[in-house]
């Protein structure tokens, strides 16, 4: 059975929503869930589920990790807190994999204190599933916010990760890999994206499509993005941000007149499947590339529909078993660039 460790202190709802989602996950996925937190504060609200039959446990954690500290100091500091004994759990080996909705600064620290990079990675991105026109073929964007500054080697090493997490987790082949920019010219952008897409397009293992712009991975035109940190988390945030205005939008003229509001009424279904095609709650979490172990970083104002998707993809991560890919792909191209030296 699959252990997934739950930071059941980490984000805006926690614990009552954390603890809920995970019972949910439990049930729905077979899962064996190790809840982290104050042991009478998590109990108390697990209490309020029907959990029998279910494998979960409690593990003690005295500290709490705030969004507003500093991620660094925080987990050097409080060695007992939700997110660091979580995270430990996978060190131990007494779990798979690690979900945490708080701080996403402190799970990105305490992964790589506790766990390490794997070899061959100099940074470790975090890579979000983004929607796409087409509901059977979702997009992966990375870095959304791990690494502000990148050079032209770690966007490089950042495609690699991207490109083997979409064929284990989504079972394709070759996944197209772009990498953003202002324009698809190859004469166009930065130094540092010119020589990015000198590495890229002299790789093998990749199969790159070249410069991608900000709309193309929306329309379908690429499966995984490449970007640095402080770009893609911009990239991301805008793309909640609009679609929430869409749907605002949307509502607000369906609910304007009289024949809007009964045209509405016959379009409601085909609403709320758009409103579920972008909602972030739907796709469950984000996910720390490069170090040694599952990590599912969720979004901090998750509710339990978001954190039992988060655990679900934790599942299909282990299952698809992306660590050992990666770090077997990793080598592979660290030889071989040896080779060539």
């Amino acid at each position: 059975m699959i252990r997934i460790a739950v930071d059941a202190m980490g984000g805006d709802y926690a614990p009552r929503e954390i603890v809920h989602g995970a019972v949910l996950a439990a049930r729905e996925y077979g899962l064996a869930i190790l809840l982290v937190g104050p042991p009478e504060q998590v109990d108390s609200e697990l209490k309020r589920h029907d959990t029998r039959g279910l494998d979960i446990q409690l593990v003690p954690a005295s500290e709490v990790v705030g969004m507003d500290e500093n991620p660094s100091r925080a987990v050097l500091k409080k060695k007992d807190s939700s997110i660091v004994v979580a995270t430990r759990q996978i060190h131990e080996g007494k779990a798979d994999a690690v979900v945490a909705a708080g701080s996403t600064g402190a799970a990105a620290v305490s992964a790589q204190i506790t766990l390490g990079r794997i070899a061959n990675v100099d940074r470790a991105p975090i890579a979000c599933v983004m929607p796409t026109i087409n509901p059977e073929r979702l997009a992966i964007l990375v870095d959304v916010g791990a690494n502000k500054d990148c050079d032209a080697k770690q966007l490089f090493q950042f495609a690699l990760m991207g490109s083997v997490l979409y064929e284990g987790i989504f079972n394709i082949k070759n996944p197209r890999v772009g990498l953003l920019n202002v324009g698809t010219e190859e004469s166009k952008g930065t130094s540092l994206v010119q020589e990015a897409y000198r590495l890229l397009k002299d790789n093998t293992r990749i199969n790159f499509i070249g410069f991608v712009e900000g709309r193309d991975f929306p329309l379908g035109k690429c499966d995984v993005t490449v970007t640095d940190g402080f770009t893609g988390n911009c990239v991301l945030k805008a793309s909640e941000g609009i679609a929430r205005m869409l749907l605002i939008m949307l509502k607000q003229e369906m609910l304007s007149s009289v024949r809007t509001q009964v045209a509405g009424k016959l379009g409601k279904p085909a609403f709320e499947n758009v409103k579920r095609r972008v909602d972030h709650n739907e796709f469950g979490g984000a996910l720390l590339l490069g170090v040694k172990g599952v990590y599912v970083i969720a979004h901090g104002g998750s509710k339990h529909t978001a954190i039992k998707n988060a655990i679900r993809v934790a599942k299909d991560m282990v299952k698809a078993d992306i660590v050992k890919k990666i770090e077997k792909t990793l080598s592979l191209v660290a030889e071989t660039e040896s080779v060539k030296n």
